[in-house]
């Protein structure tokens, strides 16, 4: 049985990931930043599949060389999930870009040294934003420009940590040369195995379903899956067509955000509001708010995701995005009840 570590196995798509791997016939080793959360991470990848003895953990730092070999040892392959997600501007960029970027670097050194075959690394239609003006088409070969005006901490951190990946694999020494895929997400819904809403998505959703959203932006980008996402980081481990490239797990079309709303409106969730924030505002008012300057980059602007080459790749289609929307809806009220 090959065993495969996933960092971050205490997050959201982390725990999805987990849950894929062992209905793969793989073992897991998750690391997280705490041993104190493992019996939680165990009970919700239980509400997936019994793991049946084949669910280890470690305890790894983003911002800290200790462990990092250890974890490797006995490991085939590694999916790299761990990296801070928040939308929100923090005060200094650097409290985003540095983990990100230290910790792509922690994991790739010391698979290589250890041996790994293949890396997937978890990175984000965000880090291929191009210049982020109008209508912006997007595909494996764009590229976030980081020095461009209202470029977010967060879109920063992904982008150069996904770059420095890159230039790790491109200049790599040695006989066995370590492979790398990414998987690059747009905004990620789905059931939480948690009940965990106090991460983006589900808070947002949180939010929508209790009425206290009661603007939304304009904006439009292809939405993922977070059950899609965790099936191609696990297909991408051994697809030998994958090796080298960067693949958009994503709806086959850009949505825009209201469409998320409108659906849960024509499915009973009766509070949701469906009114747009006009930009001037939101854009006025991001001067006074973290969580809305964060989302600057995005107000206004449609992406347009180009998946063909992920469904060719793997013989994939994406799950539908009413199915993802009630689905998230769903689990986000059972969530609230506890």
């Amino acid at each position: 049985m090959k065993k495969v570590l996933v960092t971050g196995v205490s997050g959201y798509v982390g725990q999805h990931c987990a849950a894929e791997l062992l209905k793969n016939g793989y073992s897991v080793k998750g690391s997280v930043r705490s041993l104190s959360k493992t019996d939680q991470v165990t009970k919700a990848i239980k509400k997936v599949i019994d793991p049946k003895g084949n669910l280890e953990y470690c305890e790894l730092n983003l911002l800290k060389d200790e462990g990092w070999q250890q974890a490797m040892e006995g490991c085939d392959y590694l999916l790299h999930v761990a990296s801070p997600f928040v939308t929100s501007e923090p005060k200094d960029e650097n409290d985003l870009i540095k983990p990100a970027v230290e910790g792509t670097q922690r994991a790739l050194r010391a698979a290589k040294k250890a041996g790994i075959k293949r890396i997937v690394l978890t990175s984000s239609m965000v880090a291929m934003m191009n210049d982020a003006k109008g209508i912006v088409e997007i595909n494996q070969n764009s590229w976030t420009n980081v020095k461009a005006k209202g470029v977010s901490a967060y879109l920063k951190s992904k982008t150069l940590a996904e770059q420095s990946a890159w230039e790790f694999i491109n200049n790599q020494e040695g006989d066995q040369l370590l492979e790398l895929v990414t998987i690059n997400p747009g905004p990620i819904y789905g059931p939480t195995l948690s009940g965990n809403l106090n991460g983006e998505s589900m808070g947002m959703y949180k939010q929508l379903i209790s009425g206290k959203m009661p603007l939304l932006p304009r904006f439009a980008i292809n939405m993922s899956d977070v059950r899609d996402v965790a099936a191609i980081h696990v297909a991408a481990l051994k697809n030998e067509k994958a090796n080298g490239k960067r693949f958009i797990v994503s709806s086959e079309k850009a949505h825009k955000g209201v469409e998320m709303a409108e659906i849960l409106k024509e499915n009973g969730y009766s509070k949701v509001s469906t009114k747009l924030a006009p930009n001037f505002l939101l854009r006025f008012m991001a001067k006074f708010n973290n969580d809305l300057k964060g989302m600057l980059p995005f107000i206004g602007n449609t992406f347009n995701g180009d998946i063909s080459e992920t469904m060719k790749t793997f013989n994939w289609k994406p799950i539908p995005l009413e199915k993802t929307v009630l689905d998230t809806a769903k689990s986000v009220e059972e969530a609230m009840k506890k």
